[in-house]
């Protein structure tokens, strides 16, 4: 064996919704659940066990004002770990972020590469900022950076309209989803208004981020193409504050941005009614701090999704979509250990009792 120590976790292990078992077994880092012949010192943990929670709109290396040092990514993936979030989608980073997969005790990290978003309509410091006719080079240089993802910024102000709107023309659009997508990558977008939202998903998009636009009537096309939303209502709940903050210059802005702050759990619950896939995510980086994947789990039960598929969309369900392991035999150990039953009341996420990655007990 080798020098991981032999971990058996016991209580309640959650291997899916309905797939509950008494116990597992760590060997080597890998989950078994069959005892391990000859084992030596073995560690027992004892709890409710989930796989290691998924964050999958997450920004490791992004700071207010772009890019990172090295220690302050750190100090930002180790607050997501020991809020229990094992598997990050990082949805946007101009920071490389590649000497992370080399360290055992951090979350595991999917990338979209740096956001590509339309000159001066995005956050400075963040993103390529390009003109259309650029678009598929460079949907087709970051898919070659990331990790099976793209991410474009949708919608942004138009200071000239003083309101949201698109970034990016039809056509473009759907030749850069197309590129894409012949690399194998799938495509996200930054969306926070109506506007954008139908020619993203007729061009063929996978995911739309935040998607605080979506409207009874877009509703459907998304059920319908299978559509993935992930909606940041942490994030959403800044839009008041943004909206005061920018009443002066753009007012029209400002009306808009509450418009879409007060039906964002009606949003949300309407979205999940329709059968679009909903996954948890928290836009932490830049501006929002990490560790917040309880706190947004909690929110989507207050929109009016039941409990257990809240917990999925960051647990089973989350990592299904983003095509990584959860407590199968064989799989890498990460995961949570809780006091209590997640499923009974989901603010039990904000308190892990355990940590283990990669078999390795980290909290």
């Amino acid at each position: 064996m080798s020098d991981h120590p032999v971990l058996h976790v016991k209580g309640r292990v959650l291997v899916g919704p309905d797939d509950v078992r008494d116990e597992l077994w760590v060997v080597d880092g890998r989950i078994s659940y069959d005892r391990p012949a000859g084992a030596g010192d073995i560690r027992t943990v004892e709890g409710w066990t989930l796989p290691g929670l998924v964050d999958a709109h997450c920004h490791v290396g992004l700071g207010a004002h772009g890019p990172v040092e090295r220690d302050v990514a750190e100090k930002q993936a180790l607050t997501d770990r020991e809020a229990g979030t094992l598997l990050i989608r990082d949805a946007g980073s101009p920071s490389d972020t590649r000497w992370i997969d080399d360290r055992e005790d951090l979350p595991k990290i999917i990338r979209a590469g740096r956001h590509i978003a339309r000159t001066r309509r995005y956050l400075r410091g963040y993103a390529h900022e390009i003109e259309p006719a650029d678009l598929v080079e460079y949907v087709a240089r970051e898919a070659g950076r990331g990790d099976g993802w793209v991410k474009l910024v949708g919608d942004w102000i138009d200071r000239d309209l003083g309101d949201l709107a698109p970034s990016w023309p039809r056509d473009a659009v759907e030749a850069a989803i197309a590129e894409a997508h012949r690399l194998g990558a799938r495509v996200t977008a930054h969306c926070f208004a109506e506007s954008s939202l139908q020619d993203l998903v007729e061009a063929g998009i996978d995911c739309v981020e935040h998607a605080t636009g979506l409207t009874d009537e877009l509703i459907p096309l998304f059920a319908d193409r299978g559509v993935a939303i992930v909606p940041t209502l942490v994030n959403i709940a800044t839009f008041p504050q943004l909206a005061a903050d920018g009443e002066a210059k753009f007012p029209k802005w400002s009306a808009h941005m509450r418009r879409l702050h007060e039906r964002r759990y009606d949003t949300v619950r309407n979205a999940y009614d329709a059968g679009i896939p909903v996954y948890v995510g928290t836009d932490a980086g830049g501006t929002l701090p990490h560790g917040l994947a309880a706190a947004e789990v909690a929110e989507l039960v207050t929109a009016g999704i039941p409990p257990l598929e809240a917990l999925s969309a960051t647990a089973w369900a989350a990592r299904e979509w983003l095509g990584r392991p959860g407590l199968e035999e064989g799989a890498a150990a990460d995961l949570v250990v809780y006091e209590e039953d997640p499923r009974a009341d989901v603010r039990v996420l904000a308190a892990p009792r355990r940590v283990v990655m990669n078999g390795r007990v980290v909290g």
